[in-house]
């Protein structure tokens, strides 16, 4: 078999959360002065590729140390939806279920394309990358609990839909509302009065609020390899490998595939 990386770097050119505070790297000991190298960074947990813990939105939730690594590492399908995601469209059960099987425990990982807008990426767009990106339907939260998944992921900064998030409800500052933007754009997509019906505040941060106290956990920001077409809608092994963080109500991680 051969391994695939499906990770984004990290450094200080990432894209980080709205209002989070950015990567933050110097050298704290140089070998001309010490005799090594020694570097120090300061970060929120929420940039580059990352798993998210229940603690992330659940006081009492599991942090990243309690999160059993027989959940990190097994078998499960890259589905992918890119040739049908654009700006701010939704993506159901059903267009995964129609590519590929998704089996009960499987991780699971979606390929919506939107890494190559990411900060590394030629066709880099940050705007486009945070503000715009597709999104599940909110049935897909059921879906998941009902495969009795437990880790999956996306190439994309969040795993909800911007207008299910600040981004779309109530992000600004200085005058650049951009939520304003986002919604304008999703009503000129979907129709004004669909936006409720598609968007209903029940289903604000879903992914979150409604996975984690069930134990069901996500990565953000999954890139590398993950465009690779012989990834795609078939069964594979793949892994998501934290570091051990006593606490974490998210790390850090390394995605990977077997294929």
């Amino acid at each position: 078999m051969k391994i695939y990386d499906l990770s984004q770097p990290l450094n200080a050119d990432c894209s980080f959360w709205p209002f989070y505070p950015p990567f933050e790297v110097k050298y704290i000991k140089r070998k001309a002065e010490h005799g090594v190298n020694a570097q120090y960074i300061m970060t929120s947990n929420h940039m580059g590729t990352h798993l998210d813990a229940p603690r992330h939105f659940i006081t009492k939730g599991k942090t990243i140390d309690q999160i059993p690594i027989e959940w990190c590492y097994g078998p499960g399908v890259i589905v992918d939806l890119s040739d049908q995601l654009d700006e701010l469209d939704v993506f159901t059960p059903a267009d995964i279920e129609k590519r590929v099987e998704v089996r009960a425990g499987d991780i699971l990982f979606i390929h919506t394309g939107w890494h190559r807008y990411s900060f590394l990426s030629p066709d880099a767009d940050e705007e486009k990358y945070i503000h715009r990106h597709p999104g599940p339907h909110f049935s897909l939260c059921d879906w998941l609990l009902a495969k009795q998944i437990h880790i999956w992921g996306v190439d994309m900064i969040s795993t909800d839909h911007p207008m299910n998030l600040p981004i779309g409800r109530f992000l600004g500052r200085g005058g650049l509302e951009h939520w304003q933007k986002v919604r304008a754009q999703a009503e000129a997509k979907f129709g004004r009065d669909k936006i409720d019906e598609l968007f209903p505040e029940s289903a604000y941060q879903l992914t979150h609020n409604a996975l984690f106290p069930h134990d069901c956990v996500h990565v953000e920001n999954l890139g590398g390899d993950i465009g690779r077409p012989e990834l795609h809608n078939r069964r594979l092994t793949l892994g998501v490998f934290p570091w051990k963080f006593q606490g974490g109500e998210a790390a850090f991680c390394r995605a990977v595939a077997w294929a």
